[in-house]
């Protein structure tokens, strides 16, 4: 038996799926909550196997991780998200094990809420590709050896002199050049390594030094 936790600020909505979903074989509902501290509390008393949420509640990203900061593992399934990049990776960033589209149907529901009381994740072939975009661009972003093949060797230079703590005009006089070509140089590094400020760009160059020796 699958026992499912509701979260709607609507009323008639989250009365809705819960005769919609209680109906169903296998699956229980065992509460349902109009916001964060109901939900919260019912997700610690009555431990459900899955929570469902709708994205339409205000801060709902918020809430996704107070339930899962709450309870370690709880499976929260976002519903009404619009099946678009941004939305989707908000949702997985905020921690949902699951998402049911705003043109989902009541079959989608249930099948989402099986799967994710498995473990599974359900997804467009489309979104799924968008995932694993983000998750190899993130990796990218993290890795510190990739700095290197990333940037040029003047890049390199300069990144290192901003990392001894030099202002545009001294990496400018020490290497005799002009200061728009530091500036030019200094927002390329900043452009390639994803960062918007000097000292985490620094911060990069640094993790990618080998340790000093004892």
């Amino acid at each position: 038996m699958i026992r499912v936790l509701i979260v709607a600020e609507i009323r008639l909505y989250r009365e809705g799926l819960a005769m919609m979903l209680g109906s169903e074989p296998g699956m229980e509902v065992v509460a349902t909550a109009a916001g964060a501290d109901e939900a919260v509390r019912a997700l610690r008393d009555l431990e459900p196997d899955v929570v469902l949420l709708d994205m339409a509640i205000p801060d709902n990203s918020w809430l996704v991780r107070a339930l899962v900061a709450a309870v370690p593992g709880a499976r929260v399934v976002a519903i009404a998200v619009p099946e678009v990049e941004r939305e989707v990776l908000a949702c997985a960033e905020a921690g949902v094990a699951g998402y049911v589209t705003r043109d989902a149907s009541v079959e989608d529901v249930v099948a989402a809420v099986q799967s994710t009381a498995r473990g599974e994740v359900l997804a467009s072939p489309r979104m799924v590709a968008t995932l694993f975009e983000r998750i190899a661009t993130l990796a990218l972003e993290r890795s510190p050896a990739s700095i290197e093949g990333r940037l040029t060797a003047r890049e390199l230079e300069i990144l290192d002199l901003i990392d001894r703590g030099m202002s545009n005009k001294e990496i400018a006089r020490h290497l005799t050049i002009e200061v728009s070509t530091v500036k030019n140089h200094v927002h390329n590094i900043l452009d390639k390594l994803n960062v918007s400020r000097r000292s985490e760009a620094a911060a990069r160059r640094r993790a990618t030094q080998p340790a000093p020796k004892i």
